[in-house]
């Protein structure tokens, strides 16, 4: 959810759709007009039943006329199932541990059953203030998903900026499986646009465009 999680998803997408891994990349998302984006080949969406989120921090269904639980256990069984049909190499979870209200539980359960798929939680470096993160990761038991579930964090961001493993006072073994990345090259996805949006941005001409 939210546009600056969709366009990290994509370029990491692109990036690993347009080295040499020659990987099938598939993306769950929830946010609708994704599939608009430009792809390489071998990259193809899987879109949920959307969810919002009010200004009191609760989910709702945005279209569909359903109460939150049903939504959930909607979104739930066809990330589940999605999962046990592609049988991904690599798993990576954007930002919640275990999804909107835990809906990937079922799927971090089978996930962890099967040892060939590698299991990655996918971070920003700044998340909130640290006594929200710490009381929202203690809501919803993060810390325990993250234990049992993931073999390693990235974290999309430079240590010696934001240090995220002692600005939320995280546990040792879990600040052991975080590895900071960096912050994305996004010049990366222009390489993906349209025409029309590449002539645009071309007009403005800025120095490092397509460098």
């Amino acid at each position: 959810m939210g546009l600056g999680h969709k366009r990290r998803n994509l370029l990491i997408a692109q990036a690993l759709g347009t080295s040499s891994l020659n990987a099938d990349i598939l993306i769950i998302s929830g946010t609708a007009n994704a599939s608009t984006i430009p792809l390489p080949e071998g990259v193809d969406y899987l879109t949920l039943p959307a969810l919002y989120k009010c200004a009191d921090g609760q989910y709702r269904s945005r279209r569909l006329s359903l109460a939150l639980e049903e939504m959930i256990a909607l979104r739930s069984q066809i990330i589940c199932t999605a999962v046990k049909s592609f049988q991904p190499d690599v798993l990576i979870v954007d930002n919640v541990p275990r999804g909107a209200k835990g809906e990937l539980n079922p799927t971090l359960e089978y996930v962890a059953s099967q040892p060939h798929i590698h299991c990655i939680l996918g971070l920003r470096d700044v998340l909130d203030n640290p006594s929200a993160v710490q009381r929202d990761w203690q809501r919803a038991d993060n810390i325990a998903a993250i234990r049992h579930y993931y073999e390693t964090m990235w974290v999309y961001g430079d240590s010696d900026i934001y240090d995220m493993r002692t600005e939320y006072g995280l546990p040792a073994d879990i600040t052991a499986k975080m590895h900071s990345l960096g912050y994305l090259n996004q010049r990366a996805r222009l390489h993906h646009t349209t025409p029309n949006t590449r002539s645009s941005l071309e007009a403005l001409q800025w120095p490092s465009l397509g460098h």
